[in-house]
């Protein structure tokens, strides 16, 4: 099956009928810029070519009606008004988050019909390649089609972010969405989270005979809960000590002082995301001038960073980067959220299986659970199919 079909044979099992649509939206990963995100700071994601379909056609009346192809997926009921007093659960809260997101966003609810939706993913779920995004971004992309709504990529990326942090209430940054919907194939997306302004940057991984792998840990990770928001609340509660709207506001040069003012665990979070967003502009630059020796130089220098001063990362994580270092990859580091999930290494393509197979092995000789890997490349973004 292509990608979209699971979906439209889904729609045609639980619905009956014809869609009047099928869109689809990418996951994601982060070449660099981790936590930076919701700091107002700089990342550098790619969207990638696995991604989230949806099948989707509108209703006579305010019923909605969803049903996907993942484990224990029971069609699921409601109508607008429930969503729009945010009446949902469980995996239902992506989709009819944003469903939810767009009324905050404007659209008038109660003048708009139902929907009957069926989605299908192939973006691994808790790899930290943002599943939830590419879920949020195809069902935003649909309903932003069919409801005429006109609503341009950054606000569906806003719309994205508001069903994750409130109807999810997953504390992320806007970078997943954005990456979603902005993606370009063989190209990062550049992107200051600040303005939500977007630089497309030509990557040519392929071009120069470099693949990146990506080796999912199989260590699963929630945003909703723990760690990933003990930093945020740390990195919010360091820029009011330090008197600015947000730590993308410190520059390099106020480190000292900032050391000076902030207790040591807080000073170490602070010194991450400064010197992350400073990557993040060297790694553009590199980029754009080829010289990928030191783009994976920042790649090595990220992690480093994640390890010891955001200390987000875990053995399994920190195994993968020491292969991937060991056998002469460009470079790698962990990536997404953190406390799980998945490297990235980036190496010669005719390497990459080596380096899988070695990861494995590794992994084996330590205890761990054996973890799968993938080549991604860069991908076009959200939009509709058929």
């Amino acid at each position: 099956m292509s990608g979209h079909e699971p979906a439209a044979a889904l729609f045609a099992d639980r619905f009956g009928g014809e869609p009047d649509g099928l869109w689809r939206a990418p996951g994601r990963v982060n070449l660099i810029g981790e936590h930076t995100d919701y700091n107002d700071g700089f990342v550098l994601p790619f969207a990638i070519d696995r991604a989230a379909h949806v099948a989707v056609a509108l209703r006579e009346d305010r019923t909605v009606r969803i049903a996907s192809t993942f484990e224990g997926g029971d069609t699921i009921e409601t109508t607008l008004d429930d969503i729009a007093d945010r009446r949902f659960s469980g995996w239902s809260a992506y989709p009819f988050g944003v469903v939810w997101a767009f009324g905050e966003a404007g659209t008038d609810l109660a003048a708009v019909r139902g929907f009957d939706l069926a989605v299908d993913s192939d973006v691994p779920v808790g790899a930290g390649l943002s599943s939830s995004a590419a879920i949020e971004m195809a069902t935003a992309v649909a309903l932003n089609d069919l409801w005429e709504v006109g609503a341009d990529r950054a606000a569906l990326a806003r719309i994205g972010r508001r069903a994750e942090n409130v109807a999810v209430g997953a504390p992320t940054g806007i970078m997943d969405q954005a990456a979603s919907v902005f993606g370009e194939a063989d190209a990062a997306v550049f992107l200051d989270c600040r303005t939500i302004e977007v630089e497309q940057v030509p990557l040519g991984f392929a071009a120069a005979g470099l693949a990146l792998l990506v080796v999912d840990t199989k260590v699963e990770h929630a945003h909703a809960t723990g760690g990933y928001r003990d930093r945020r609340e740390a990195c919010e509660r360091a820029a009011k000590e330090l008197g600015v709207p947000a730590l993308r506001d410190v520059a390099l040069t106020d480190l000292p002082d900032a050391e000076q003012r902030l207790d040591p665990v807080t000073f170490r979070r602070v010194r991450h995301i400064v010197t992350e967003d400073a990557r993040v502009l060297r790694s553009v630059e590199a980029l754009k001038e080829h010289h990928t020796a030191a783009f994976g130089a920042l790649m090595y220098e990220s992690h480093a960073s994640m390890r010891d001063d955001f200390e987000i990362s875990v053995p399994e994580l920190d195994t993968v980067v020491e292969v991937a270092r060991s056998r002469g990859a460009v470079g790698a580091r962990m990536t997404g959220g953190g406390f799980g999930g998945s490297a990235i290494a980036l190496l010669p393509a005719d390497e990459a299986d080596a380096l899988a197979e070695a990861v494995v092995a590794a992994f084996a000789e330590r205890g761990y659970r054996e973890p799968a890997s993938f080549r991604v490349v860069p991908a076009a973004g959200a939009g509709r199919l058929a």
